[in-house]
């Protein structure tokens, strides 16, 4: 515990220099890489521990977006990223309760099919009521308030990950993930805790979509409900390693890079490799990247000896 809290101190003192000696693009590189790793680390905490593949990280992102594109000029700042989790949040508990009985197949294509049926419903509201699709950001934060912003929901995620995952929650969730059916004989509240880890990963996907909404300045439901988000962020946790504190954050800066390198010079060169590289984890790295370094480390110590 001590030293993933003194590993995550420094990265976060690392990416606190980079507004102010980084280029423009090292700066929305870094913006990005914050992006996923939030998203990638607070989706691993619930899915990761339960084996629940929710594929709804797009429906709360996007209402964590709009959210906060309909009070930016309204409230400050900090009461519109909280605004974002907490819609966010309040949808994941209706939502939880509805489908987490569920389980396998069905959840994971419930929970898409219920992030479509949000996404249809606000482009319908937006044709009915306001009478256009789409909404102009006027009034924004500066540059190095959203990236402030980005890096301290980023740590929190982290810091939130590492507290649950040693509590008697996170073991519920494990054990959830292990065997429902024994954790209940053994008085685990399943459902209880199963919407709880819900709605908590929804609310950090609200909160990353309010912050990022005022990047684009301009949003509709095709770009903050877009479906690669939500599975752009599951191939990065289950890359990273699902079941893993740092896998996700790892390679959500490996997927970032890769990215910028590839997708405008080469789009379909990059869903190639991001589709082999998931093909290669699933088959010789079931554990995620960060397998790979405990098992180097672990080869490494054997020779040692």
């Amino acid at each position: 515990m001590k030293r993933d809290l003194l590993i995550l101190l420094a990265l976060a003192g690392w990416a606190l220099a980079v507004p102010h000696y980084g280029s423009e693009f090292a700066v929305s590189l870094a913006l990005t890489c914050l992006m996923y790793a939030a998203l990638a680390t607070s989706w691993s905490l619930f899915c990761g521990s339960t084996r629940y593949l929710s594929l709804a990280t797009s429906a709360f992102f996007g209402i964590g977006a709009y959210a906060g594109a309909l009070v930016l000029d309204q409230l400050p700042w900090l009461l519109v990223i909280a605004l974002g989790a907490a819609l966010a949040a309040g949808v994941a508990l209706l939502m939880g309760a509805a489908v987490l009985h569920l389980r396998g197949t069905y959840f994971a294509v419930l929970t898409f099919g219920m992030t479509e049926l949000i996404r249809h419903a606000v482009t319908y509201w937006e044709k009915q009521v306001t009478g256009t699709v789409g909404r102009v950001l006027l009034e924004v934060p500066e540059r190095d308030t959203v990236y402030l912003t980005m890096l301290g929901l980023a740590v929190a995620a982290l810091a939130v990950s590492m507290v649950v995952r040693r509590s008697r929650f996170g073991l519920a969730m494990a054990g959830i993930g292990a065997d429902e059916q024994r954790a209940q004989t053994l008085g685990v509240n399943t459902r209880l805790v199963k919407i709880g880890g819900f709605t908590l990963i929804a609310a950090f996907a609200g909160a990353v979509g309010a912050t990022m909404s005022v990047r684009w300045t301009y949003i509709d439901p095709a770009t903050v409900f877009n479906p690669f988000i939500g599975f752009q962020t599951v191939l990065i946790a289950l890359i990273g390693g699902a079941a893993t504190l740092w896998g996700p954050l790892i390679a959500a800066v490996v997927f970032s890079l890769l990215a910028e390198t590839l997708r405008l010079q080469a789009p379909q060169v990059y869903m190639i490799a991001l589709g082999l590289l998931l093909i290669l984890c699933v088959l010789y790295l079931p554990g995620g990247l960060a397998s790979l370094r405990l098992g180097t480390l672990s080869a490494w110590w054997k020779d040692r000896r």
